[in-house]
Formats: C-alpha cells, sequence, structure tokens
C-alpha cells in the first residue's frame, strides 16, 4: 500500500463577502476566509480627497482576491506609503489621473534597488492598473514596465544544517509524546482502578484525572491573587513538565511537531491552523497498518477546493505515518478538552499555553478556547529557532527542501515548483552540476566517510564463522588483533572489516539494528551520540544504500524475537566477542 496519497474533497463553508465600501466611498471593509471583518479608512491618507477616494476604489476591487486580514495589511502598508510618497510632489496630484510619467519614474526609482522595494512597486502597479483611466496612454506603458524579480532569499537546507534542525525538534517533541504517554497509561490505570489505594500512584491519577478533564491541576489561592500548585509533592515540582504538561504538549513542543511534519510532508505552516485532526481509512489484508485520511489545507487553491485529503499509512517506524500516530497520541488530551470546551472543534494542531487570558488574536487564526490555542504562528517559529539557534524560523526552508528532495510538486503546481523552488534553489543547482564532474566530488565523501568494508554475497559460507552482525572469513587476519590471538573488535565494529561478508540472512537484523541506531539520537546528548554511534549508524546507511531500499525494507518484515534480542544486547554493550 502506498505510505502517501492524495485527492480532492468538498470543501467546507467559505465565510468571505465581497468587499464592502462605505457609501462615502473612504473605508473598505475586508472579510477574511472565517467571516472575520477588517475596515481600513482611507480618510487617513494624506492625499487628496478625490485620490483616497479613487485608492479606496482599487483596493476594495483588489480584494475581492483574498483570504486573509493579513495579505489586506500588507497590501494597506504599501498604500500608506505610496501615499506619503505623493504628499511630496509638487504640484500635488488630486487624483490618480493626474500621476504622470515622471512621477511614477520616481517612485520606481526610489525603490527598485531593493527586494521590499520592489515588492512595494509591484503591489502598487497592481492597484493603479486597477484604475480605467490608466489604462492607455503614457503612464499606463510606465505601469507596464516590468518590475525585477525578488532575489530569493530563503534557500533549501544543507544536510549538516538540516540534520540540526530536525535534531532539535525530535528531541522538543519525542520528550513531549513521551511523557504525555507515560501520564496517560498511569490516568489509564488509575481510571481502571488498578492502583492501590492511597499510594503515591493513586494521588497522582487522581490529579492527572483532575487535570485532563480541567486543563490544569488543582491550585491554592493565596494572598494577592496569586495561585500555587496544591499537590507540589506528589506532582515533583510545580514547573510545567510537572503540572498540565503531564498531558498536554507545549506551544514549542508543538512547533517543533510542525518542524518534523513540515520536513516529512512539506506542507505550509499555514496548514496546521486549521488541520482536522487525521482520521482512520480501512488498510485491506494489512492489520499491522494504519492508513490516516489528512486534510490538507490549499489556501491559494481556486474554484473553491479549498482542502484535498492525502493518505497516510503508518506501517511501522520509518514509515510516514508513525509520526501521525505520534502527534494523534501526543495531542489527545489537548484535543478532548477542547472539544468539550468549545463543541465541534477537533483540530490536530493543539497545545495548551501558560499565558492564559486577554491576549490579541489574530481572526485570521482560530479563535483560542482558553487555556488552549490552536495551530503554529509565525511568532511561534521564530521563538522555537532563537531558542535553538538555527537561525531564523525553520518553516520555509524545510518546506523547500522537502519539496526539492521529493522532486515533485507538493500542493502547488508544476509551473511553480519549477519556477519558485526547483531553479532558484542554490543546494539544487550544486547538485546539478555534481552531475557533470564524474562523479569526483562523490568518491571524495565516500573516501572521507565510514563505510562498510566487507563483502556482499547471496548465501552463507559453511567456512565463515557466524558473528552477531556478519560472517567472518578469517578473525587472524583481523585489523584489531588481540593480544592472545584472534580479533578484539566489537561486533558493530565488524562491519568496518575487510573479512566481513554479509548476506540476506544478516539483512534483517542489520536494518532493525540501523533503525534503532537512529532512534537513540533524539534521545541522546549530540556529544555522546556522535562519539558512540556515529559511525556505526554511517556505515549501515552505506551498506543499505549497496543493497537497495527495497530488500532493505523487506528484510525489515522478517525481523524475530532472536534479531532483537542480539541488537538490545549489541546497544547495551552486553554482547562481546
Amino acid at each position: 500500500m502506498s505510505g502517501r496519497g492524495r485527492r480532492a474533497v468538498a470543501p467546507p463553508p467559505d465565510h468571505r463577502s465581497e468587499p464592502q465600501l462605505a457609501p462615502d466611498g473612504l473605508v473598505v471593509r475586508v472579510v477574511n476566509k472565517s467571516g472575520h471583518p477588517m475596515a481600513f479608512d482611507f480618510a487617513e491618507l494624506p492625499v487628496a480627497a478625490p485620490m483616497q477616494v479613487s485608492l479606496a476604489a482599487v483596493f476594495a476591487a483588489q480584494s475581492r482576491l483574498w483570504s486573509s486580514h493579513a495579505t489586506a495589511k500588507s497590501y494597506w502598508i504599501q498604500v500608506v506609503v505610496f501615499a506619503r510618497f505623493v504628499s511630496s510632489l509638487d504640484p500635488l496630484p488630486q487624483d490618480l489621473d493626474e500621476l504622470t510619467v515622471a512621477c511614477l519614474k520616481r517612485w520606481r526609482a526610489c525603490h527598485v534597488g531593493t527586494t521590499s522595494g520592489r515588492r512595494r512597486l509591484h503591489v502598487v502597479r497592481l492597484l493603479l492598473r486597477r484604475d480605467p483611466r490608466l489604462g492607455s496612454g503614457p503612464v499606463a506603458e510606465e505601469l507596464a514596465r516590468r518590475v525585477p524579480g525578488a532575489e530569493r532569499s530563503k534557500q533549501s537546507y544543507g544536510e549538516d544544517e538540516r540534520a540540526r534542525v530536525l535534531l532539535a525538534a525530535q528531541r522538543d517533541f519525542r520528550a513531549a509524546w513521551m511523557r504525555v504517554r507515560e501520564n496517560t497509561l498511569l490516568l489509564e490505570r488509575w481510571r481502571a482502578g488498578e492502583l492501590t489505594a492511597r499510594s503515591p500512584q493513586e494521588q497522582l491519577g487522581r490529579i492527572l484525572d483532575h487535570l485532563a478533564r480541567i486543563g490544569d491541576v488543582p491550585r491554592t489561592a493565596l494572598p494577592g491573587g496569586q495561585l500555587a500548585v496544591t499537590n507540589r509533592r506528589p506532582l515533583g515540582g510545580g514547573g510545567v513538565e510537572q503540572t498540565w504538561g503531564r498531558l498536554f504538549p507545549t506551544r514549542g513542543e508543538l512547533t517543533a511537531l510542525a518542524v518534523l511534519l513540515t520536513d516529512r510532508f512539506g506542507w505550509n505552516l499555514s496548514v496546521y491552523d486549521r488541520m482536522p485532526a487525521p482520521t482512520t481509512a480501512p488498510s485491506a489484508g494489512e492489520g499491522a497498518t494504519v492508513t490516516y485520511q489528512v486534510q490538507v489545507e490549499k489556501r491559494r487553491a481556486g474554484g473553491g477546493h479549498w482542502f484535498s485529503t492525502e493518505n497516510v499509512t503508518d506501517s511501522g517506524a520509518d514509515s510516514p505515518g508513525r509520526l501521525i500516530t505520534q502527534a494523534l497520541e501526543a495531542t489527545a488530551h489537548a484535543r478532548a478538552l477542547a472539544a468539550r470546551l468549545a463543541p465541534g472543534t477537533d483540530l490536530l494542531m493543539t497545545a495548551r499555553t501558560q499565558m492564559v487570558g486577554n491576549v490579541e488574536h489574530d481572526l485570521d487564526r482560530p479563535r483560542p478556547v482558553e487555556p488552549l490555542r490552536f495551530g503554529v504562528s509565525r511568532d511561534d517559529g521564530k521563538r522555537w529557532a532563537r531558542r535553538h539557534q538555527v537561525g531564523g524560523s525553520p518553516f520555509q526552508r524545510a518546506r523547500r527542501t522537502t519539496v526539492t528532495r521529493e522532486g515533485r510538486p507538493l500542493q502547488h503546481t508544476r509551473g511553480t515548483h519549477e519556477s519558485v523552488y526547483v531553479l532558484p534553489d542554490l543546494r539544487v543547482q550544486d547538485a546539478s552540476r555534481q552531475v557533470f564532474e564524474d562523479g569526483a566530488l562523490e568518491a571524495l565523501g565516500l573516501a572521507r566517510s565510514a563505510v562498510f568494508g566487507g563483502h556482499l554475497g547471496e548465501a552463507p559460507d559453511p567456512s565463515h564463522r557466524e558473528t552477531a552482525t556478519a560472517d567472518c572469513e578469517d578473525e587472524s587476519a583481523s585489523p584489531w588483533p588481540a593480544p592472545g590471538g584472534g580479533c578484539a573488535a566489537d561486533f558493530l565494529l565488524c562491519l568496518a572489516c575487510p573479512n566481513a561478508h554479509v548476506h540476506p540472512g544478516h539483512h534483517g537484523r542489520l536494518a532493525h539494528l540501523r533503525r534503532q541506531l537512529d532512534s537513540m539520537r533524539s534521545a541522546l546528548p549530540e556529544r555522546i551520540w556522535q562519539d558512540r554511534w556515529h559511525d556505526h549508524l554511517t556505515r549501515l546507511d552505506d551498506l543499505h544504500e549497496r543493497i537497495g531500499p527495497a530488500a532493505w525494507n523487506a528484510a525489515l518484515a522478517t525481523v524475530d524475537d532472536s534479531d532483537r534480542t542480539v541488537v538490545g544486547l549489541l546497544l547495551k554493550g552486553d554482547l562481546t566477542p
């Protein structure tokens, strides 16, 4: 069964209405997709009254294409800048039809030299060309002049950058998922009556039940209006992880989940604001797999098709759907609380916030249900990036990396894929140049890396000695001889030895070993993991490439309890030659 599929679904209700122009022609009311209005008063502009009316008219006409207040505000900012420019002209134009070629050339010269300036020229030109009086003549020709495209400042991640971002996200989200999962198991045992009465676990289970229902642990009011955690001792403290974080992810942890989803699926940041919790679909004849139907919002799609459905299958730890499974588990209590507080709410990306109260709400995003927040904002991305020092919000670069890695359009057209994502990307350009360098750089990289040093075979050789990871041709010729004879290398180092022979009987165990090493990376400090496990995983990655993904993945299905036991002993250091 395919790990991912996509089909269109019927659009949900669209609450937008035609932009409204006030009777005086000076106030434009823009309604976003959620049905919330925002007014723009053109009487505030420092230009003559006739020009205020004309700018309001072209703004209203252009706003029919918008679905968000953010877009409307970005256009409004450019209109204000243009109005200030016009107010500095002498003589002062009274209306748009009094703009001259000379003043438009001056406007262009002021802004064509910067990326933000070229964006400003593009926006103002779109608006002015909506005025029928500027549809012909020299001014129309000046407006028709091409504005140079903005240079793409956002590039895809290099491999090292991507690995650093993903590792930070994996650590954040994994901590949340494991914390919520552990406390959920305890809560379920308490609800089933399995805990000893008046035991510490029973007391904690009662607190968790209160937390799941209310959204916070019990608190006691103190003089001055402050609230203190009532059960600090059984909780182990009063911090987030000891209190409400036991069952709810934080906004930072939800942001980390979004980073992982973007890297895996290439979804836009805005998708997470309104993504319903995925539902399961039947997996015919595959009892060990779960297929999720994920609704992905396509904000810029035309014709009313606002959502598409992607089918994502969880068939194991390395499958795309495993992250969806973990996301559902980590947000389960937050989504259940949201459904109780606001019936009908079931958004996947739901977190609890520490800052409860009157906070200015972005009407383009889902309305909060205290103490919960939905989706991931740009500010969330910036805060997460600052905390992990990854150089700016990761979402645009992560999406670009995934799109160029996939080599096909994701939620956009083929033309956009080529012109916006592929052609301007420096990593893609570098990769393309390498195709013509006769593999020189690839060979150099291989020479400098830890690689599989043995031989691949189709069947075992009876004369070879079996080890935990490979068959040994001659341990007396080991590059790591023992003082008393034989081989002193551990079994993981066998894969670096020229005496090692690997055949299909080893593939399942080695594939399982590779998966376990990779999963340990997010659970250990980076320095420890690099020192202990990096070379072994790199060697297994090389072996994976030589054997081929199809054979390697097929071998995972052959892993048995013996393989799992041996791998567990290898990773604990309890299995030695």
